[in-house]
């Protein structure tokens, strides 16, 4: 793309010329993504053939939604990509915390620990855990039904604790609990191989406690997923990665088939559990956001890779680093200021096909501890696999970004970022 692309959004001749250096210094990186891009998208398009996904079976089913069979073939195409036995796919899972939830609530039971083996999981999933410091989560958490909650942190450069882990263990230990992404953490997001060596640690110990990843942002990224690594169950949105960017909302539970049946239980009843659960038109867009998600989450791995390159150039700390491994499509840039961080994500929200009009401001948004600012000129409401970029009001002042469906569109917002910031150029 030449500078005269970029001139009608704003973008100075300095800008251009920082972006084409961020764009040399990224290259190899692109061309490895590219190569995880081939595989996954192969792996799904036999899942799908497998699943013998026929498109006279797309048009849903209303009501009870008994024998859906468009909605079967798709869990068989999820469970079979996700390495997993099963997969429970609704429409009726609104978010990842929502699918979070169902599990813990389904797998639970009083007198029972919930050990996270990463640190403590993000804000509004500890509102399901126990109540909050101002009382606002006494609504019924975990807590409230007598099950217990225990963590174990990383260790300071981010790997897990498995001494800690094998240690912590005991019988009462009946969930294991990990995190793939950071969520609003500055730590790196974990990776296959760490989620193989957390599980061989779990079983090493001679515990049959159910191991659950929450896989949010992580889908695609690599070529393994969590069930492939030992896991029991994951979960996720499908308006992050899987669903490919056309997913209006919806979520998935998949791993062993008794696990996955006792969270369809507490998503419609027991006795009832997967039967049910109507499609209402929306399985062609699950089915096709799915085909096209592996493509969709190179774009925008790119844009985090560019990003870190270009940010990084600009003197901001950026993380994780441009050339190294990705478990999550998340990129954080700490700008170290509060001023900094409103113009950042105002910028991106300008760059958006979606409200581009729109300039967001900091809110005490429920959840969270503190004032956050969200940008997201999405076409499905806080579809986080669509360019957006939000963080806390709290030093180091970090912004998170992710999503983008296509790279150009990331590419631009973050060169806007730059010159709305003000940065003096290096």
């Amino acid at each position: 793309m030449s500078f005269a692309d970029f001139q009608p959004f704003g973008i100075s001749r300095g800008v251009y010329d920082l972006s084409e250096q961020a764009l040399t210094d990224v290259g190899p990186v692109f061309a490895d993504i590219a190569r995880v891009r081939q595989s996954n998208q192969l792996r799904v398009l036999a899942a799908l053939q497998k699943a013998r996904l026929a498109e006279s079976q797309l048009g849903g089913s209303t009501g009870y939604g008994y024998d859906d069979l468009g909605r079967e073939q798709i869990e068989k195409a999820y469970a079979d990509v996700m390495g997993a036995e099963s997969a429970l796919v609704r429409i009726q899972i609104s978010s990842g915390t929502q699918a979070l939830a169902l599990c813990l609530f389904g797998l639970l039971r009083p007198g029972d620990e919930l050990l996270s083996v990463t640190g403590k999981p993000y804000d509004s999933l500890m509102e399901t855990i126990e109540t909050t410091q101002d009382g606002q989560g006494d609504q019924g958490s975990l807590r409230n039904f007598g099950v217990s909650y225990r963590q174990i942190d990383l260790l300071p450069g981010g790997n897990p604790d498995l001494a800690g882990i094998a240690a912590a263990i005991t019988p009462k230990t009946k969930v294991v609990f990990i995190q793939k992404s950071r969520g609003y953490t500055l730590r790196r997001s974990l990776l296959a191989a760490d989620l193989t060596a957390i599980c061989a640690c779990v079983r090493s110990t001679g515990s049959q406690a159910i191991i659950l990843v929450d896989n949010c942002y992580g889908e695609f990224v690599e070529t393994s997923e969590p069930c492939m690594t030992g896991a029991d169950l994951c979960a996720g949105s499908l308006i992050k990665n899987p669903g490919g960017g056309l997913c209006p909302s919806g979520g998935y539970i998949a791993g062993r088939a008794d696990l996955v049946e006792r969270v369809a239980a507490r998503l419609t009843a027991p006795g009832l559990g997967s039967h049910v659960g109507p499609s209402l038109g929306f399985s062609r867009l699950i089915a096709q956001g799915f085909y096209l998600a592996p493509h969709v989450v190179a774009e925008s791995l790119k844009g985090a890779v560019f990003a870190a390159a270009l940010f990084n150039r600009s003197g901001f700390k950026t993380f994780p680093h441009f050339d190294a491994e990705r478990g999550d499509i998340v990129q954080t840039i700490e700008l170290a200021d509060p001023e900094r961080l409103v113009a950042f994500c105002q910028a991106i929200q300008a760059a958006s096909p979606v409200d581009s009009f729109v300039r967001p401001e900091p809110w005490a948004m429920p959840g969270y501890d503190c004032p956050v600012i969200m940008a997201a000129g999405a076409f499905v409401q806080g579809a986080s696999i669509e360019l957006s970029a939000d963080g806390p009001l709290r030093s180091p002042y970090p912004a998170y970004l992710q999503g983008g469906l296509v790279f150009e569109n990331v590419r631009l917002a973050c060169m806007l970022a730059v010159e709305r910031m003000g940065v003096v150029l290096r």
